[in-house]
């Protein structure tokens, strides 16, 4: 399978580590431009990967085309690649925009997969939620499937709900980084070094999320389970709820994806 990266930023050349170190193809299957050049050059002397002189070039060398370009640069590069794209398979991360406005752009005979990744495909952790244009057959879901669970886990889902999706896990990293940083500081204020604290903040919520993963258990029964009557972790959650963490965090979500939402419409 021949493999073309629009755009080879932190997104796109994780997704390029992580489909050859899954073997989805090899080095000489790939084939990148990118705006910047340096990066794209460092990339293509580092991995093995063929780095072309413009778009038009990774369209024709490709079957499968990853669109990793800023929104705002979407029209530009798929404009410059033209009926190159027909027939092929089109993956697009953009954030906003539709598959409507990317099948128009890239023609009528082209497939158009949308997702929407998060910044934990870095680390191969990534989590991913895609959706499916007009045409797309099973074929190509594998492939989709293949790319993205190389760089941690992938949903096939409807289109309306990649903004919730946004919300959710798009934006979730952040939201966790916040607790990361309050647990540090609640380790500080009582006595830990910092150091220690946010090395310990950071493995209880890698391990508490590794246990629902791997027990795949509601959170709630996980909860529970730590939650002796009268001791302390029960004294803590009194004062979480009291706060309304499990509110503002469903606030949070929900803000993101209406935001999500409008920042789409805007781009239609």
């Amino acid at each position: 399978m021949k493999i073309g990266f629009i755009g080879c930023g932190k997104m796109g050349s994780a997704l390029i580590q992580g489909v050859l170190e899954a073997k989805v193809c090899q080095p000489d299957q790939v084939t990148v431009h990118d705006r910047l050049a340096e990066p794209a050059e460092i990339l293509g002397t580092e991995s093995g990967i063929r780095v072309a002189a413009g778009n038009r070039e990774v369209a024709e060398a490709a079957d499968v085309i990853v669109l990793c370009v800023k929104p705002d640069d979407a029209e530009r590069a798929l404009s410059e690649v033209g009926k190159t794209l027909e027939g092929k398979l089109l993956i697009s991360i953009l954030a906003g925009t539709t598959i409507a406005t990317l099948q128009e752009a890239a023609g009528k005979k082209c497939r158009v997969v949308r997702v929407m990744p998060n910044t934990a495909v870095l680390v191969q952790k990534g989590a991913s939620a895609y959706a499916t244009g007009d045409g797309v057959n099973e074929k190509d879901i594998d492939v989709v499937e293949n790319i993205f669970t190389s760089v941690g886990r992938a949903f096939h889902v409807k289109e309306s709900l990649l903004d919730a999706v946004t919300g959710l896990s798009g934006s979730g990293p952040a939201y966790v980084y916040l607790f990361i940083e309050a647990l540090s500081d609640g380790g500080v204020q009582n006595g830990l070094p910092r150091d220690l604290a946010t090395k310990l903040a950071v493995q209880t919520v890698a391990g508490a999320a590794e246990m629902v993963s791997q027990t795949m258990m509601h959170p709630a029964v996980l909860r529970e389970m730590v939650t002796s009557p009268g001791g302390t972790t029960v004294a803590g959650l009194a004062e979480l709820e009291k706060a309304g963490l499990r509110s503002a965090v469903m606030d949070a979500v929900r803000a993101a994806t209406v935001r999500s939402r409008e920042l789409g419409e805007a781009g239609d």
